[in-house]
């Protein structure tokens, strides 16, 4: 997210493994990020430790932000009728949702 405005910069859709962070510090890399903000989890150890901040207080506005996507995205609740079991449109539809809420002001 930018600093102040509280955007998503860049997304990457994957299971919490250390290929898929690979991806997205790779997309990140052009942006001076200032901190992350993760849970405890093994695979973010990889983080510089003087940029890397850990625990549940950092990571309410990211757990928001996935709630408002599961809220605002039918297909991404499984009782639905919409609901895909495709990680391919899993991608798409998260990936055109965010560029029209967040990169399209």
């Amino acid at each position: 997210m930018l600093r102040n405005m509280k955007q998503i910069v860049e997304h990457v859709f994957g299971d919490r493994s250390r290929k898929t962070l690979e991806k997205l510090l790779a997309l990140l890399s052009p942006f001076d990020i200032q901190f992350y903000c993760t849970d405890d989890y093994a695979v973010y150890d990889c983080l510089p430790e003087e940029k890397h901040l850990r625990g549940k207080k950092f990571t309410q506005r990211i757990e928001r932000t996935n709630l408002t996507l599961r809220i605002r995205i039918k297909r991404l609740n499984r009782k639905t009728i919409g609901y895909s079991k495709s990680e391919q449109m899993h991608d798409k539809v998260i990936g055109t949702f965010i560029e029209r809420e967040y990169y399209f002001l």
